[in-house]
């Protein structure tokens, strides 16, 4: 088996991109395959070299790392081969309608109730029409010549597919200005680098079509094809515009979402299988089945995401996530505050409770209580039978008891209002800091 992931480098990584990559990967995986990363920059007028390397950042980010990869403008010479052999073979046909031509006559078959298929005038063109047209300045795109029969092919999510030749419309393949299009690309890439199965989005089933007689046309041989739904948001509406806010770079850099995360959830969604969460791509293989994805439309929920994330940071062991811990934050600290996590950026404000400096939260009533709590504070060494021993004296000694009695403690001595257990956190905080911050000093 052998799967391609072919993004455009005209932008970021979006969710949307991100789950056709997660597929393609666990799909080549899960059968001992190869994934083909090929970046389809024919658009030179938008494709940028930032773009394929942020492309490449949020993969490897993701750690979807690529067996084989290609660029598409580095092929120009083999879809040149491939035109003049459809143009021999006479199933590339110049055509010299301008776009206004060309609108005028979808906008009058439309109000004639007739579906807006080319009616192939250009077929009737003589070498005298042509002359004319270059003549004028008009330079030919090219358009491929459906045959007027049956196309079928087994979806490996939609099942048997069947379109009427006659009812689609010859696509055009290339540009007035010589550039290929994608639907030609792609077949040529597919064929020569030998893709064996295509997953992508439905909204590619009727272009399926049409490449399905390209490739018999080009000599090659048809790939599996699996189409699935396209993702809508949390409240059901479409997802086309709004996706470009859920870029990888901003669920990475600005969410804090972890790349397993991201993995986890979109390797399931689709399917009526719950969605469980892995430490590595390799171990979601085994949860991986095309066969379970089905035709209702998957909803992207950003908080069931968060839910994931922090699920992901409550499973990962204290090796693996160390490196990116801030400095000097051990595995003492990381046992006591992890249940606590929903970002990894959060460690960071634990480190300092227990490690650095905190400005305590003291409301003025409870000013002379907690003065009192530093005066009552049992001597080191501490441990976790410490909080136990100083919240007994305090009851005794003031008589306040549950939330009166534990939350001005928390606040002072963390500044915030929930997080781990205290009895585990004082011994990480030490008796200095926190005889300072009950007496309202920042440390």
């Amino acid at each position: 088996m052998k799967v391609r992931f072919a993004p455009s480098p005209t932008g970021r990584l979006h969710a949307g991109n991100a789950r056709i990559a997660v597929l393609n990967w666990l799909m080549a995986k899960k059968a001992g395959g190869t994934f083909l990363l090929r970046l389809d920059d024919t658009d030179t007028e938008r494709s940028t070299d930032e773009f394929a390397e942020a492309i490449q950042t949020d993969l490897k980010w993701m750690g979807l790392v690529w067996d084989e990869f290609a660029v598409q403008s580095h092929r120009m010479d083999r879809y040149e081969i491939a035109a003049e052999k459809l143009k021999a073979d006479g199933r590339l046909y110049p055509c010299y309608e301008t776009s206004d031509e060309l609108g005028l006559k979808r906008k009058v078959a439309l109000q004639a109730g007739r579906p807006p298929i080319y009616d192939r005038e250009a077929l009737k063109l003589t070498p005298e029409d042509i002359a004319k047209y270059e003549a004028e300045g008009r330079r030919a795109h090219w358009r491929f010549k459906l045959e007027h029969s049956p196309v079928e092919w087994t979806d490996l999510v939609r099942g048997d597919i069947h379109f009427e030749g006659q009812h689609l419309t010859d696509p055009v393949l290339i540009r007035e200005d010589g550039r290929p299009l994608y639907t030609l690309t792609s077949c040529v890439d597919d064929i020569e680098l030998e893709v064996t199965h295509v997953l992508r989005g439905e909204d590619h089933v009727s272009n399926t079509a049409v490449q399905v007689q390209l490739f018999e046309a080009l000599g090659g041989k048809v790939p599996e094809f699996a189409h699935i739904s396209l993702m809508v948001g949390a409240d059901g509406s479409g997802l086309s515009k709004r996706l470009g806010s859920l870029s990888l770079g901003s669920l990475r850099d600005e969410e804090g979402i972890e790349p397993m995360a991201l993995n986890s959830y979109l390797a399931r969604l689709g399917t009526p299988d719950p969605i469980e969460v892995r430490q590595t791509p390799v171990a979601l293989t085994e949860l991986f089945d095309i066969a379970r994805f089905g035709r209702a439309t998957p909803r992207f929920d950003p908080v069931e995401l968060g839910h994931l994330n922090a699920k992901v940071l409550h499973e990962v062991d204290f090796d693996t996530i160390q490196a990116r811990l801030p400095e000097g934050f051990d595995k003492e600290l990381w046992d006591v505050v992890q249940p606590n996590l929903e970002k990894l950026s959060d460690t960071q404000s634990w480190y300092d409770i227990c490690r650095g400096d905190v400005t305590p939260d003291i409301a003025e009533e409870d000013a002379e209580f907690l003065m009192a709590a530093s005066e009552q504070l049992p001597q080191a060494p501490w441990d976790q039978g410490t909080w136990k021993e100083l919240t007994s004296v305090l009851k005794t000694e003031t008589g306040r008891k549950g939330k009166q009695l534990f939350m001005p403690l928390r606040k002072a001595l963390t500044g915030q209002q929930h997080g781990p257990e205290l009895a585990q956190l004082l011994p990480l905080i030490g008796r200095e800091r926190a005889e300072a911050r009950l007496k309202g000093q920042v440390a």
